[in-house]
C-alpha cells in the first residue's frame, strides 16, 4: 500500500473515470442493497446494468425496485453467471469478492473472464485490512483471511493469463452513520452473514462505536481501499 495521505474517492467516481460506461452493458456481482447500482443507473450513461445478489432475502427486496428501467436484478453467485460468453463490457464487484467462499473464487474469476468481451474490464474494489472502522468490524467478524484469499485469487488469475493487470488504485472512502441504530441496521443486520453476538459483545461493539460519535451521535470513519482493474486480453 502506498504511503502518505490517500485521496478520498468513491467507487462511482472511479467507475465513471476508468470503465467503458457510455452505452455499455455492465454486470455488478454482489450488489447488496443496490445503492451503487442506483447511482450508476441514474448518473452514468450505461445502456444496462445487471445486478446480481446471492443473498435471497436481499434479492427479494431489490426486485421491488421499480424506478430504475436500465437496471435488472438477478439471483445468483459468481461461480455460475447467467450471461452469454463475451456479452458484457465491464464487471464490477464492490467489497464483495472476499465474501465469495474460497473454493469458488477460481471458478468465479473464470466466469467473469468468460462473460467479459475481449478488452473488457473487471473492477474489484476491496477494503484494506486497516483503519478504525475495521477495528470495530473485527470484534465480531474478522475478515483478514478471506480478504487475503480474495487478493491471492486475483493474483493467480493474472499469473495464469486470464487477465492483465491494468491498474491498482489505493484510496480512502468515508463511512458515515447517523447513530448506532443505523450501524446496527446496515452492518449488524446484514442478511448475507450471521454474526454470533451475545450481550457482552454487543455492549463492547456499541461502546467502541460511540467512541467515534459526536455529541449528535453521528460517527464518521475514513476507510482505506484498493481497486484492481483487470482487463480481459
Amino acid at each position: 500500500m502506498k504511503s502518505g495521505p490517500l485521496p478520498v474517492l468513491s467507487d462511482l467516481e472511479l467507475i465513471a473515470e476508468r470503465l467503458p460506461v457510455a452505452g455499455a452493458r455492465l454486470l455488478e456481482l454482489g450488489c447488496g442493497r443496490a445503492e451503487t447500482t442506483r447511482r450508476i443507473a441514474e448518473q452514468l450513461p450505461v445502456a444496462e446494468i445487471i445486478a446480481t445478489e446471492v443473498d435471497r432475502a436481499q434479492h427479494e427486496k431489490n426486485l421491488r425496485i421499480s424506478d430504475l428501467p436500465r437496471a435488472s436484478f438477478r439471483l445468483g453467485g459468481i461461480e455460475a453467471i447467467a450471461e452469454a460468453d463475451d456479452s458484457v463490457d465491464a464487471v464490477i464487484m464492490l467489497k464483495s469478492l472476499h465474501h465469495v467462499p474460497q473454493p469458488r473464487l477460481r471458478q468465479g474469476l473464470a466466469e467473469i473472464h468468460r462473460v467479459l468481451r475481449p478488452g473488457g474490464i473487471a473492477y474489484f474494489s476491496e477494503p484494506v485490512y486497516a483503519g478504525k472502522f475495521n477495528d470495530i468490524l473485527k470484534l465480531f467478524h474478522d475478515e483478514r483471511d478471506v480478504r487475503i484469499a480474495a487478493f491471492e485469487a486475483m493474483q493467480t488469475a493474472v499469473d495464469e493469463g486470464l487477465f492483465i493487470l491494468e491498474d491498482e488504485i489505493f484510496f480512502d472512502s468515508i463511512s458515515r452513520f447517523q447513530g448506532f441504530e443505523e450501524f446496527e441496521d446496515r452492518v449488524l443486520g446484514a442478511t448475507h452473514t450471521e454474526f454470533a453476538i451475545d450481550e457482552v459483545l454487543y455492549a463492547t461493539i456499541r461502546d467502541r462505536f460511540m467512541q467515534h460519535a459526536g455529541e449528535d451521535g453521528v460517527a464518521e470513519f475514513r476507510n482505506p481501499n484498493r481497486a484492481d482493474l483487470l482487463r480481459k486480453p
